[in-house]
């Protein structure tokens, strides 16, 4: 009896080592699904619903997204011998609908030197584009494609951005469309060279990531609305280096219409002449200001009575007035009198600090509209 039991034990003892070398020899999956119970996908953790202010970035994306485009630009060569034409990819940005007759705002360099350009709305659909009107004074471009039904952005104002406030930029970095990124306000009133030797004043600086092919694309606030266009990029690798800039919303609202209407913009005129050699020699010799050498008759200038300077019979010359500001704004130099100039419309009041006969005065000028 004892020896049957025996017996037994043995012959288990046998059959375990021939599987377990069997298993062994397959590799150790074979082990595992001998050893180990099958493999079962985790279960789901719950969440509750997302916070107020992630649940504002995802519904302001999504109100958005169908107002934002992809610009896709191109120029075309012609063989010389075939003379037959060929569409070369030039680059890419983005842009937005800016009203319901299909006009769509980008910046002047996404479309500069381009002999064509193509708009890709939200739903995957192309447009080819007809050039509206440019302004590189201010980094500023209108295209025009058949209506799309997709909503115009709402616009804000530039007089309530504050810095640290949040604000959402959406556009086509590196040719990713619709991507969204996130961040504040960094600073206000930041200037950066631009076209024509005049700077970009005014700027929006912001942390929200700005590549290259967001370029064109809109800086909003986290109500939505537009307080910006994407134009520029600090960065020392090409990158994103948190540091962005946009044209200010109210720069956009003043110049789009005159692109709209003729194609080009021109800021409202004093009627003045002046000469910024003159100027910068007169400011070596400690006068500030913008000396008057002419005034047009009948313009804003001349109703005010401004004085240019004169040459006497003699040969003499005797100075003229010296505007030294504009609505309290200190008048230093002709870039700061354009810029003055450029943020009001034609037809604005402001009231005119200048010098005469070494006597501070003042008179309140309305702007006349460009000839």
């Amino acid at each position: 009896m004892q020896d049957r039991r025996f017996l037994s034990r043995l012959l288990l003892a046998s059959l375990a080592a021939i599987v377990v070398g069997i298993a062994w020899q397959s590799g150790p999956v074979v082990v595992e699904r001998l050893l180990v119970p099958p493999a079962q996908p985790r279960a789901v953790a719950p969440r509750a619903d997302l916070p107020a202010d992630e649940r504002s970035v995802v519904e302001t994306f999504r109100a958005a997204r169908e107002s934002v485009v992809f610009i896709t630009t191109s120029w075309r060569i012609i063989d010389p011998w075939s003379r037959r034409s060929t569409d070369v990819p030039q680059g890419s940005g983005s842009g937005f609908v800016w009203d319901a007759q299909g006009h769509i705002i980008t910046n002047n360099h996404v479309i500069a030197g381009a002999d064509s350009a193509i708009v890709q709305l939200a739903d995957g659909e192309t447009r080819r584009a007809r050039l509206v009107g440019t302004d590189p004074t201010h980094d500023l471009a209108v295209l025009r494609i058949d209506e799309t039904g997709a909503p115009p952005l709402p616009v804000g104002r530039s007089a309530e951005i504050q810095v640290g406030q949040k604000v959402l930029a959406i556009g086509n970095p590196f040719g990713l469309d619709w991507t969204l990124t996130t961040g504040v306000v960094s600073a206000l009133d930041r200037e950066l060279p631009g076209a024509g030797g005049r700077g970009l004043r005014g700027l929006i600086q912001t942390d929200a990531a700005i590549n290259p092919g967001n370029s064109g694309g809109p800086l909003l606030d986290s109500a939505g609305r537009l307080i910006g266009v994407n134009t520029a990029i600090y960065s020392p690798s090409g990158g994103s280096a948190g540091i962005g800039f946009a044209v200010p919303v109210d720069v956009v609202n003043r110049v789009v219409p005159q692109l709209i209407e003729t194609g080009r913009y021109a800021p409202p005129v004093l009627g003045i002449e002046y000469d910024q050699r003159i100027n910068e020699l007169a400011r070596r010799q400690g006068i500030t200001g913008v000396l008057v050498l002419g005034v047009r008759a009948g313009s804003a200038a001349a109703r005010i009575g401004l004085r240019p300077a004169r040459i006497t019979n003699d040969g003499r010359l005797v100075p003229g007035d010296v505007i030294v500001a504009m609505n309290g704004a200190p008048i230093t130099n002709t870039e700061d009198f354009l810029a003055a100039l450029d943020r009001h419309s034609p037809g604005t009041e402001i009231e005119i600090a200048f010098l005469r006969d070494g006597r501070r005065q003042t008179a309140t000028a309305t702007l006349d509209s460009p000839a």
